[in-house]
């Protein structure tokens, strides 16, 4: 995932060692990795606008919540603590919020909260688990993709099902569908906005 200057690209890497995930970081151009993140494991969602902090989702003491560490490296900050899966953290282009989604209110959904955890809200309120919410450049919208209720687990996200994309405002409301598909994990689990916030870029598999 490239950083917000263009200068320095982040990576969940799963080590051969002990099959765990942990985020590095290392120049564009090349050169030596960083280890971020000791612990383990621990998934890259997000860089903050300025490019000091990683947003991450991350098991501790068995339970995935979502967490943020200084890019240089430190002591990570966990920003949720609730029953459930927390997942899919990524910050609105002004870095004031983090976008998730969260099974906490029973299926999946997107919620959103203050970059450093506070006042966590719940921004859909739909019959279908909601995955990985990418906020527009501008702004204005956020992407996700839905699983029908019934087709797989909350906590699941497997590839090779009926998926909708969809699109709502920042602001809360309801959301429409941009496209139906035949896809799901991998089909949009990273910010593809294109800079002008008129395009996505998403995956769609052909059914076999």
């Amino acid at each position: 995932m490239l950083s917000p200057d263009n200068l320095q690209v982040a990576v969940s890497h799963h080590a051969e060692e002990d099959g765990q995930s942990r985020i590095y970081v290392l120049p564009l151009a090349g050169g030596q990795p960083v280890l971020v993140t000791p612990m383990a494991p621990s998934y890259l969602h997000g860089w903050s606008p300025d490019g000091r902090m990683l947003a991450y989702c991350a098991e501790r003491d068995d339970a995935y919540d979502i967490y943020t560490i200084p890019v240089l490296g430190g002591v990570e900050t966990r920003l949720t603590d609730t029953p459930g899966l927390d997942d899919g953290p990524e910050y609105s282009p002004d870095g004031r919020h983090i976008w998730f989604n969260s099974t906490r209110s029973g299926l999946m959904q997107i919620w959103r909260m203050d970059a450093d955890g506070g006042r966590q809200t719940r921004m859909t309120d739909e019959e279908s688990n909601n995955w990985f919410p990418h906020v527009s450049p501008d702004g204005r919208s956020v992407a996700y993709i839905a699983y029908r209720k019934g087709d797989v687990a909350p906590a699941d996200h497997p590839p090779n099902k009926q998926v909708e994309l969809r699109l709502m405002p920042t602001a809360g409301g309801p959301s429409r569908v941009l496209a139906e598909l035949f896809g799901g994990q991998g089909t949009m689990n990273v910010n593809s906005w294109s800079p002008d916030s008129r395009q996505l870029a998403f995956v769609s598999y052909r059914p076999r």
